[in-house]
């Protein structure tokens, strides 16, 4: 399936040449650039929607579509069932004495409202001035795709037309919902999923043409609260006054989880979190952070959060909690005009190096144990097995090779470090196998992940796979293989 294009979009090559297997790895790309949209084009047509029983098929289906592209250029491949979903992955061994590298990433992607597209449907891909919108296109399917361009960039610039490393490949779908069954998968593939790095691609970069390193991801836990009152909804005039109403206990509740600085108001919630080194402050300022920009692109109306601390250490630095919804009542259609029986919320909890998931879960439950009264019950639910822990990516070769693949791919040397915002499972990946995990993504802020209009910018998706192109190259240079 192509996508519906509405305007002329033509191929940039002007990325400053410094060397010839870039030269080449430009050309490549810029060649096949249509290609590269129909593929997306045609994944993204799938809705592969992880947490919709309904669309299970539709994963399965987003699978055996990935599994293809793998075999067509060379890789052997396999479904690999986790829980209810199923992941897939690929393998190229080329040589024993070549390093090896694993990369991440998951082909499930969020639930959609229509009704909330002005662009497109949500699975109805449409290119239009530089980008192709549809649920997925940024998250993660368009970073899978840039890896399929850039080792297919890379063979090309390779004299026996084979890859510098050896690859494992392990794309899960069921990343939406916190990755539940991935630590399960690793523990019974132990052996395939050996390597000498993990690649992970499922995070943002920070602008197109001022490209920088992502060297973090915080950590993430959730919970759902649901407070009881009455027994059942009553009248809200025959029993009120009385009655104990849930949404006020829960809108009190909630409000008083961050204190008038914008701080996290847990019990020692901030005990565990390692305070930010010089060295790391210095990595951020020289991002050049410009407020009124990042307004813009995020379209986030306002700065708010803990004092004393930069936007972008808010972002990629320090432990964060969000409400992502709260029901109750009749949100939708006439209202019966009663006290609702139940009020429930969802939170999300985005943690940093220092904090884990089990003392976090702790210190909610004793929040929320002291600050609710007698006067109605509430239950709490924390699913641990979907928390993820924090990741820094350790100084070293690999880190550096992926600094001089960034360069080299975008034209222009890298702005800086920084981090990302969002989570997943790099820590379990980085623990269980014991390697580095670099972060490798082509996604930016105004990708809308998660909401309507999801689109990925062609030119970041194109730079990015230059980058990766060359990364094998780099990383093939770098790295003594050890567990291959």
């Amino acid at each position: 399936m192509s996508a519906t294009n509405d305007t002329t979009d033509t191929a940039s090559t002007d990325i400053a040449i410094t060397d010839t297997d870039a030269t080449e790895v430009v050309r490549f790309l810029a060649e096949h650039r249509q290609r590269v949209v129909d593929e997306l084009s045609a994944w993204v047509a799938i809705p592969s929607v992880g947490a919709l029983p309904e669309r299970a098929i539709d994963v399965e289906r987003s699978a055996h579509w990935l599994a293809g592209e793998l075999r067509a250029i060379g890789f052997t491949t396999e479904l690999l069932r986790a829980g209810p979903s199923v992941a897939v992955y690929a393998e190229w061994q080329v040589d024993p004495a070549l390093p090896t590298v694993l990369v991440y990433s998951h082909h499930d992607v969020r639930d959609a409202k229509p009704e909330e597209w002005k662009e497109t449907a949500p699975f109805a891909p449409v290119l239009r001035d530089g980008r192709l919108y549809g649920r997925g296109a940024s998250d993660a399917k368009g970073q899978m795709i840039a890896h399929l361009w850039g080792l297919r960039a890379h063979l090309a610039t390779r004299p026996d037309g084979l890859p510098a490393v050896n690859f494992r490949v392990i794309v899960e779908g069921e990343e939406e919902l916190g990755s539940t069954h991935f630590a399960d998968l690793i523990e019974t593939h132990r052996d395939r999923f050996a390597c000498d790095v993990v690649v992970f691609s499922d995070t943002l970069q920070w602008k197109q043409g001022n490209p920088a390193v992502v060297t973090s991801m915080r950590g993430m836990t959730g919970a759902t609260l649901t407070i009881t009152g009455p027994e059942r909804d009553v009248h809200s005039g025959a029993a009120s006054g009385p009655t104990p109403n849930p949404v006020h206990v829960l809108v009190d509740v909630l409000g008083r989880l961050h204190d008038d600085d914008g701080r996290i108001a847990l019990p020692g919630f901030y005990d565990d979190v390692e305070e930010l080194t010089d060295e790391r402050r210095r990595e951020l300022e020289d991002l050049s952070f410009d407020t009124d920009v990042w307004l813009e692109r995020t379209e986030t109306r306002s700065v708010t959060g803990e004092r004393g601390f930069t936007v972008e250490e808010r972002l990629w630095a320090r432990p964060s909690l969000e409400i992502l919804s709260v029901l109750a009542g009749d949100p939708t259609g006439v209202s019966r005009a009663v006290i609702p029986s139940h009020a429930t919320a969802e939170l999300s909890i985005r943690t940093v190096p220092g904090q884990h998931v089990h003392t976090v879960a702790e210190q909610v439950r004793a929040f929320f144990d002291e600050h609710i009264p007698d006067s109605v019950v509430y239950e709490l639910s924390i699913p641990e097995e979907s928390g993820q822990d924090p990741y820094v990516t350790p100084s070293g070769p690999a880190l550096d090779a992926l600094d001089r693949a960034m360069a080299r791919g975008h034209g222009t040397p890298t702005a800086g470090r920084m981090g990302n915002a969002g989570g997943g499972p790099a820590e379990l990946l980085g623990r269980e196998l014991d390697v580095p995990v670099l972060f490798v993504g082509t996604g930016l802020p105004e990708d809308h992940w998660h909401s309507s209009d999801e689109s990925i910018d062609l030119e970041m998706l194109v730079a990015g796979a230059a980058s990766i192109a060359h990364l094998w190259t780099e990383l093939g240079a770098s790295i003594e293989p050890e567990r291959s």
